[in-house]
């Protein structure tokens, strides 16, 4: 019932937006008049394909499917995604004695889907779920048990989109070398390639639309939850750019601090990379804010009463739209709190959510960690 809820909404309020966007690319770039996948905007609005040109390579069956399908599959992901998440992530606490794990189970994805950065990915069609499932993955299946090809799901979800780059900076703080390389690998193997398929796209993006901040909005707008989006609501014209690199670098400091305290912790080492993605990304629309979804579990499976407060706080929150009452008109005095809801809890996040609680089983020997 909460998935067909989600789906209802969808399409009264955000109508698969994105989704209309990567589709309409991807049949002007295979099957237009050989323009630019770039160069396709969506009538009436600046928003073109932002990803980079291996993205529209994994996009490429769109150009033969209908668009009803491409919402149905979209939607089945999404949802097949965030349930495969919760299993991995909330498994310890759906399986606690005294509990009906299947009944704690549905109850559980109904809560996830519930959030409302999954509602959001589901009702824009978008595919956060599905890299943070691939780098959920990675880290859970492939570096906590020392396999070979850890690293390759997160360079993949790099080349598709480059924000999970972060997670090569956390195998590097975590000194997991191998893994670093392999998903740095990866990462320049898939770019390579795409670049090899479609020189053009590929010079076009790293030249000039990547650089192109009007193709994904205004970062003043409240929907970027990202330290810039704060900052850009401020009357800060002149030092804006300055403050915001100088809250990035105090951002990674604090987060590398905390993840290179507990390198075992593979679960933490993914919540709080989560958390500081979403922070110190220039643009972080509310759907791009399922990266805070493992935190947020992590604290409510905590022992301890304040992380477990604020998880649980986190999540209400987060589900309840409160923020967009701040959207228009302003509501002063407590816009700077309201209309900037989820970068405080991310802070939030970051600081206080528990790390070193849990540790990975095994670990391959030229994995392990150099002390």
């Amino acid at each position: 019932m909460i998935t067909v809820l989600v789906v209802f909404l969808a399409q009264t309020r955000n109508q698969f937006f994105d989704s209309t966007v990567y589709y309409g690319a991807i049949q002007y770039w295979f099957r237009g008049d050989g323009g630019l996948v770039y160069d396709w905007l969506r009538p009436g609005t600046p928003y073109g394909f932002t990803y980079p040109p291996f993205a529209g390579l994994v996009m490429a069956p769109m150009a033969i499917l209908p668009f009803g399908a491409v919402v149905v599959l979209t939607i089945i992901a999404s949802v097949l995604t965030t349930a495969a998440l919760v299993w991995w992530l909330a498994g310890p606490l759906i399986r606690r004695p005294g509990w009906t794990v299947w009944f704690a189970y549905a109850l559980a994805v109904c809560l996830a889907i519930s959030f409302e950065p999954v509602r959001e990915t589901i009702s824009y069609g978008q595919v956060n779920t599905l890299l943070l499932a691939l780098v959920a993955a990675d880290l859970l299946f492939g570096l906590s048990k020392g396999r070979r090809w850890a690293g390759v799901g997160i360079g993949l979800a790099t080349a598709i989109k480059l924000t999970p780059g972060i997670f090569i900076v956390y195998l590097l703080v975590t000194r997991r070398w191998r893994a670093a390389a392999t998903a740095s690998g990866t990462a320049a193997g898939a770019t390579l390639l795409a670049a090899a398929v479609f020189p053009d796209e590929s010079r076009e993006f790293w030249t000039s639309a990547l650089w192109d901040t009007n193709r994904v909005g205004v970062l003043s707008i409240l929907a970027n939850q990202s330290e810039r989006g704060l900052l850009a609501r401020l009357p800060l014209p002149e030092a804006e750019a300055t403050v915001w690199i100088v809250c990035v670098l105090l951002t990674l400091g604090l987060w590398a601090w905390r993840v290179a305290q507990a390198p075992g912790d593979i679960v933490g080492g993914l919540a709080l990379t989560g958390v500081v993605g979403c922070l110190v990304s220039p643009v972080t629309w509310i759907h791009h804010c399922v990266w805070l979804l493992p935190a947020v579990i992590v604290c409510l499976d905590a022992g301890t009463r304040r992380p477990r407060i604020l998880g649980a706080a986190a999540y209400l929150v987060m589900t309840s739209r409160l923020t967009w009452a701040w959207e228009k008109p302003p509501r002063p005095p407590l816009e700077l709190i309201g209309a900037n809801l989820y970068v405080w809890f991310s802070l939030a996040l970051l600081i206080w959510t528990p790390i070193g609680t849990r540790r990975s089983a095994e670990v391959h020997p030229e994995d392990k960690i150099l002390t």
